[in-house]
C-alpha cells in the first residue's frame, strides 16, 4: 500500500509539547514506522516544521504542501484546491487526515480521525462562530464523515455521538484508543519534581490541573471546590497550593476573575503553558492531579498523570470513564461539594493516595501507541481489500 498521512499538526518534538491533533499524529506516526516496514508512507508536512529526520525511513517519502501563502488569502484555495491536486499527484492507495477534514476536491480512498464532537454537543462552550469556523462544522466536517471509508474514534463514547449526530452506520466507525509513553518513556527527561517545585514556587503538597485554560475543562468549580476545601478545614498556605498549568483559550479570564474574587492569588498558582519535561516532573510531583472536565473525547492527560503515578480525580461524563476504569475518584462536574470532599479524602489518607497510584499505573499500561498503531494498521488494510474488491468488481 502507498500510505499518505497529513503530519502538519505536529510540531518541531524538539521544542515541547504538541498540540493534541499534533501529539496524536507524532506517536501515531512514529510507531506505525516502527512497525510496519512494508507498505510505502508519503508523510505530508507543511514548510514551517524544522524536524524530520526521524520519520526519514526506506519505506518512507516526505513531501512538503509549499503553497502556504495562499492559505491566509485564499483558504478555500489553499486548503481544498492545492492540497487536494498534491494528494491526487502522489496517487496514494489510502489518504489519512488525523484532524476531522478530507480537501472537498479530494476524491480518493481516504480515512479521518475524528478526536471529539464537543462543538456541536455543546456549542456554548465555543466563541461565537466565525464564517471559517461555520462553514468547517457545517459543511466540511459532515461532507468528510460521509465520504471517509472509515472513521477512527478514540472512544465508544465518541462514537456514540457520531452515530447520534450524524447518523453514521456503526461499522464505518473503529474505536482505536490513544496511548500513553509512561515512566519508561518518561525516564529520558531529567527535570525533576523538586526543580518545578523551586521554579513556580510550589509547596511540597499541591493538586495539579494541566489543560487549556476554557470553559469546558470546568476550571472555576475547581477553584471554587479547593477555596471549599481550605477554608473548611484551615489548611495552611504554605502547606497546600493548587498550581493551574496550560494555554488561555477562550474566556480564560472568568477563572482569574474567581481566584481574584476569593482572594486565592497567594495559594493558586498559574504556570502557564509547561515543556513537555516540566509537565511529567510536575504530574510526578502532585499529591493529585485533578481533570473535572465537562467533556471529553479520550481525556489524554487524564491517563498520562495516572501513568506517571499520580492520584487522580476526574469527572463521569463522556469518555473519561472508559479511561480510569476504577483507578481514579469520579465525581459530577456539576457538585462542587462533590469536589471539595474528593480532595479533603486523598490529601488526608496517604493509603487512598497510594492505591489510586498503583491502580493508575496499572491501568495506563493497557493504552500503548504501539496498540494504537498496531490497530490503525488493521483499518489501513480493511479499506484497501475494499478498494480492491471495487476495482476487481468494475472489471468483471
Amino acid at each position: 500500500m502507498r500510505i499518505g498521512i497529513d503530519c502538519r499538526y505536529i510540531l518541531d518534538p524538539g521544542r515541547g509539547e504538541q498540540t493534541g491533533i499534533g501529539h496524536y499524529t507524532y506517536y501515531l506516526v512514529k510507531n506505525l514506522l516502527e512497525i510496519d516496514r512494508t507498505n510505502e508512507y508519503v508523510l505530508f508536512f507543511s514548510s514551517r516544521l524544522i524536524r524530520t529526520f526521524e520519520f526519514r525511513k526506506k519505506n518512507v517519502e516526505i513531501r512538503f504542501f509549499r503553497f502556504a501563502r495562499f492559505k491566509r488569502y485564499l483558504p478555500f484555495v489553499y486548503s481544498h484546491l492545492l492540497i487536494s491536486a498534491v494528494l491526487e499527484r502522489e496517487k496514494l492507495d489510502i489518504y489519512h487526515s488525523p484532524h476531522n477534514i478530507i480537501p472537498l476536491k479530494y476524491k480518493s480512498a481516504s480515512i479521518i480521525t475524528l478526536h471529539d464532537l464537543a462543538i456541536y454537543k455543546h456549542p456554548e462552550w465555543f466563541p461565537a462562530t466565525i464564517f471559517s469556523q461555520d462553514f468547517s462544522t457545517k459543511v466540511l466536517v459532515p461532507r468528510s464523515l460521509e465520504r471517509a471509508e472509515k472513521i477512527i474514534v478514540p472512544s465508544e463514547s465518541t462514537k456514540r455521538d457520531v452515530i447520534e449526530l450524524f447518523n453514521i452506520p456503526k461499522d464505518k466507525i473503529q474505536v482505536i484508543y490513544e496511548g500513553v509513553e509512561g515512566k519508561a518513556g518518561s525516564m529520558k527527561y531529567e527535570v525533576r519534581s523538586q526543580d518545578v517545585k523551586k521554579k513556580y514556587n510550589l509547596s511540597d503538597n499541591y493538586i495539579l490541573y494541566l489543560g487549556t485554560i476554557e470553559p469546558r475543562k470546568n476550571i472555576v468549580m475547581l477553584v471554587k471546590a479547593f477555596y471549599n476545601l481550605i477554608t473548611t478545614y484551615n489548611l495552611q498556605p504554605t502547606t497546600y497550593n493548587l498550581a493551574i498549568a496550560g494555554m488561555k483559550g477562550w474566556k480564560y479570564k472568568d477563572v482569574f476573575e474567581s481566584i481574584k474574587k476569593l482572594h486565592l492569588e497567594k495559594r493558586v498558582r498559574y504556570l502557564g503553558y509547561v515543556s513537555h519535561e516540566e509537565k511529567i516532573a510536575l504530574m510526578k510531583g502532585a499529591i493529585c492531579f485533578v481533570f473535572p472536565s465537562l467533556y471529553e473525547g479520550f481525556g489524554l492527560p487524564i491517563l498520562e498523570a495516572m501513568s506517571l503515578g499520580a492520584p487522580v480525580i476526574t469527572t463521569q461524563v463522556s469518555s473519561i470513564p472508559e479511561v480510569v476504569g476504577d483507578a481514579a475518584i469520579l465525581i459530577d462536574p456539576y457538585k462542587e461539594n462533590d469536589l471539595t470532599e474528593a480532595l479533603k479524602m486523598v490529601i488526608e489518607d496517604r493509603k487512598l493516595r497510594e492505591e489510586l497510584s498503583q491502580k493508575g499505573e496499572l491501568r495506563a499500561k493497557k493504552f500503548t501507541w504501539e496498540k494504537t498503531a498496531r490497530e490503525t494498521l488493521e483499518v489501513y488494510k480493511e479499506v484497501e481489500r475494499k478498494r480492491i474488491r471495487r476495482i476487481v468488481d468494475c472489471r468483471l
